[in-house]
């Protein structure tokens, strides 16, 4: 149990750059704290306490504004950021390493028993306001724009936007970091493309000065970062070093 908790506190620093500590995780982090519950009504549901497990999630609801029926099924490393307003149908399906904001619906489309809500597979991002209805699946990696209105199945690594959603790409190279919002880089928006060559830009400095204290701590010299002294490291001294 304590590990998966580690687990939990670990992916809110992955994917939120706002949480600065495990306390403050623990206790201000709605999204957190839905997961959580949801395990235990979840559990309950699968004991046949359905009332209780009922019960439970909602209290859940009324503590954090999220809304997650105790027979769906969570994989591990879930997030819902901010939260509010997401609501989980009874027969969704997440995978591992999923991501929701708030405002996401998983909903169904039918009043007929069975498998009526989504199926999202390994991490899969979700914008915020998004609706993804009925009994169709999201593939591995693929992002939902926020305020999307999904009704059909989404390919493997494929970004769909718009109301009804469209799809405006396929599997697409590994990009830096996490995709906030599920904000892809091949979204026809220049805003949104020059957002991501900020941050490639960015990245690539960050390697590059990641080469530079590696090959300054192979030569044997002691940043003054490191040493706590900033006036002795000789800026000079590193541009000999990269030429």
């Amino acid at each position: 149990m304590f590990s998966r908790l580690r687990e939990d506190i670990a992916v809110v620093f992955e994917r939120d750059p706002a949480a600065r500590t495990t306390w403050e995780v623990l206790t201000c982090y709605p999204g957190l704290h839905a997961v959580l519950m949801h395990r235990l009504s979840h559990a309950l549901w699968n004991a046949h306490l359905k009332w209780l497990a009922r019960f439970v999630s909602h209290v859940a609801r009324w503590l954090t504004g999220i809304e997650i029926h105790p027979g769906a099924t969570i994989g591990r490393r879930f997030f819902i950021d901010h939260g509010m307003g997401v609501v989980i149908g009874e027969t969704s399906e997440i995978g591992e390493d999923c991501t929701l904001y708030h405002g996401v619906t998983l909903g169904g489309t039918t009043w007929n028993k069975g498998k009526r809500h989504p199926t999202l597979s390994n991490n899969v991002v979700v914008g915020a306001g998004a609706k993804i209805l009925g009994p169709i699946t999201v593939g591995s990696g693929a992002k939902v724009g926020s305020n999307a209105v999904v009704v059909k199945d989404v390919p493997p690594g494929a970004t769909a936007v718009g109301i009804p959603a469209r799809l405006v790409g396929g599997a697409e190279a590994p990009e830096a970091g996490f995709a906030a919002y599920a904000v892809s880089r091949n979204m026809d928006d220049p805003v949104v493309r020059a957002l991501h060559q900020l941050i490639d830009h960015f990245s690539h400095a960050d390697r590059r000065v990641d080469a530079i204290v590696a090959a300054l701590k192979r030569s044997g010299i002691e940043l003054a970062q490191d040493a706590g002294e900033p006036d002795r490291f000789d800026p000079n001294y590193l541009n000999r070093i990269v030429d």
